[in-house]
């Protein structure tokens, strides 16, 4: 199985036969890379040298190619050819990564970040916590000195009681004024209707007077002519008397009838004077009525001043009311300043930078320490070139510097409104000649899945680096 060249070695036609071929090595039968029974083959079978016909003389042998140089050959070509198809692989497989996904680690982690402080001046009386202390939401932190708003509350408190005295005070005298009033009017009204009835009467009287005098005068003027004839027959008969040419009782009946009229005279003059004094009586009485009626009218305007005083009463009423209503604002606003003494966490999370102590005199806004939420997210500053296929909802992968042997997962939350330059303090503006294109960044905010960080909640803090990496596709 060997086969020639047909090459001369040193110009003198001597053959070099080529070895057969090798046969596969066994396993077992390997010993420093190489088959024993190769190895005793190249040790005891040297290149064998035929003699030509035409050269009497043995030529030189030739040193063939040894097989252990071609083996490493075909080694590095294997190996070569492995490693071509295992880039290719892993380059394909980056590819398709890369594509599908952008990552960052322009990233932190963010959390919110409540600054206590007080509410009210005041002296610190008990501080409650710790620097690094995990607290829960409403759990008292530092209680102030609460006898200055325990004053001023009880202070409250008396000044709403005198305001709801004064208002049921105002209640009662409103109650009292329009029952007085309503009396009052009531009772004017009817001494009103008296005095004008009174009124009426009297002046019916004094008519009824007037109209007697001049009766009472006819009949004096009667009795006056009938006294001038009684007594001129009296004087005549007394003269026809004495001459004898009457009797005696001839004249005493005419003493008599002028004895008669005279009385009547006299009775008409009482008579005029009574009905002059009737009508002057009547005339009274009809003063006194009016003097009555001008009485009831006052009353009834009485009467009226006492329904004035009792809107008076009314007003006053309302403004109790309205003190009332003052009261009780300040009564709430003292309970709440004397709440404020004890200064509460506003949420779940650890205390940090601590600053106030025990006596400590402080002012309202005064900063006293940090408290850090546990709601935790990841800001993360993409490149705007970054953001085509980003999308909130999408899948997270985020590693902390702090755990690089961590993976945690979540989803993009949101993505700013505006680029992170854009908020700075002083914006850049690209309205000038000398512009020059600089990729923007873009916050991205970033949620943590609850299932992602359990375990991992009370070392998570916010200023730690990440570096995240969004599934787009």
């Amino acid at each position: 199985m060997e086969r020639s060249n047909g090459q001369s070695v040193n110009g003198r036609g001597f053959s070099v036969l080529e070895p057969a071929p090798l046969e596969p090595m066994n396993p077992s039968e390997t010993r420093n890379g190489f088959g024993s029974q190769d190895v005793d083959s190249v040790a005891t079978h040297p290149a064998t040298v035929t003699p030509t016909p035409n050269d009497a003389e043995p030529s030189e042998p030739s040193s063939p190619e040894p097989p252990s140089r071609k083996r490493p050959i075909k080694l590095i070509l294997a190996a070569v050819g492995v490693g071509a198809i295992a880039a290719g692989v892993f380059g394909f497989h980056w590819w398709q990564y890369a594509s599908s996904h952008e990552e960052t680690d322009n990233a932190t982690v963010a959390g919110h970040i409540h600054q206590i402080s007080a509410r009210v001046p005041g002296t610190v009386q008990k501080i409650l916590i710790d620097d690094n202390q995990q607290v829960k939401a409403g759990q008292p932190l530092v209680v102030l000195d609460p006898r200055d708003y325990q004053i001023k509350l009880q202070q409250a408190q008396a000044e709403l009681a005198a305001a709801q005295q004064k208002a049921n005070s105002a209640q009662i005298n409103i109650a009292l004024s329009s029952k007085t009033a309503e009396a009052t009017t009531t009772q004017s009204q009817g001494d009103l209707g008296k005095a004008q009835a009174a009124i009426a009467q009297a002046q019916a009287q004094v008519a009824e007077a007037q109209a007697g005098v001049p009766q009472a005068q006819a009949q004096l003027e009667e009795a006056k002519a009938n006294l001038q004839k009684n007594q001129a027959d009296y004087n005549r008969y007394t003269d026809l008397y004495n001459e004898g040419a009457i009797s005696a009782q001839q004249r005493d009946t005419a003493l008599q009838g002028y004895k008669v009229t005279l009385a009547q005279e006299r009775a008409g003059e009482e008579a005029v004077r009574q009905a002059q004094a009737k009508v002057a009586q009547s005339q009274q009485a009809v003063a006194t009525a009016q003097s009555a009626l001008t009485s009831s009218q006052g009353g009834l305007q009485e009467a009226e001043a006492k329904g004035i005083q009792t809107k008076v009463s009314q007003s006053d009423f309302g403004t109790a009311k309205a003190a009332i209503a003052q009261a009780l604002v300040a009564l709430r606003n003292a309970r709440l300043q004397l709440s404020y003494t004890t200064i509460a966490a506003p949420s779940d999370g650890r205390i940090g930078r601590k600053t106030v102590e025990v006596g400590q005199q402080i002012q309202a806004g005064t900063p006293l320490m940090a408290l850090v939420d546990n709601a935790y997210w990841i800001t993360a500053n993409f490149k705007e070139t970054q953001l085509e296929d980003m999308r909130p909802g999408q899948p997270v992968e985020i590693k902390l510097d702090s755990f690089p042997h961590k993976t945690f997962t979540g989803h993009v939350d949101s993505l700013s409104p505006a680029s992170g330059a854009e908020f700075a303090l002083l914006p850049p503006d690209n309205a000038t000649g000398n512009f020059t294109k600089v990729v923007q960044r873009v916050p991205v905010k970033i949620v943590f899945d609850a299932d992602s960080i359990k375990g991992y909640e009370s070392v998570i803090a916010p200023g730690m680096s990440a570096v995240v990496t969004v599934a787009v596709k």
